[in-house]
């Protein structure tokens, strides 16, 4: 099996988590500059096996678009033109930012590291990517949907 990536866009930066070649454990890898994002991932994917994306996709909390919505969906296009053998799933990511900064809590971060965006960027993109793989059956690489 091939790792999945998983991203957290971001105007400015962009948090990137990855599984293990099991697919069993998602793992923060680190936050890159969003002007350099494609590069990161051609680099990444000639280096590592990777099966497929899983983008998070910002909505409001009432499930309406987010305004980050549109720009995700643009970067998205982008990756599919670059990736076109690579599956790109969206993963909702509502929550996750404040998830990981109240993880960042209980694990003792310090009150610098918890206000650190890159910081929480990194642990959302891992937090989307282990709610991507909760919701995989055994024995499945992916959610019983069809990749967007």
């Amino acid at each position: 099996m091939a790792r999945i990536v998983a991203i957290d866009y971001g105007i400015k930066r962009t948090g990137i988590a990855v599984t293990d070649p099991m697919q069993l454990i998602a793992t923060p890898l680190q936050t890159v500059s969003t002007d350099t994002l494609l590069e990161f991932l051609e680099r990444y994917t000639q280096q590592q096996d990777t099966e497929a994306f899983v983008v998070g996709m910002p909505r409001r909390l009432d499930g309406g678009l987010s305004p980050m919505y549109q720009r995700v969906c643009s970067f998205k296009a982008r990756m599919q033109r670059v990736f076109p053998h690579h599956p790109i799933f969206e993963q909702d990511e509502r929550y996750t930012s404040k998830i990981a900064q109240q993880n960042m809590r209980y694990a003792n971060f310090s009150k610098r590291h918890r206000h650190s965006k890159a910081h929480v960027d990194v642990i959302s993109a891992t937090i989307i990517l282990q709610f991507f793989l909760c919701q995989s059956k055994p024995g499945r690489p992916h959610p019983p949907h069809s990749p967007y």
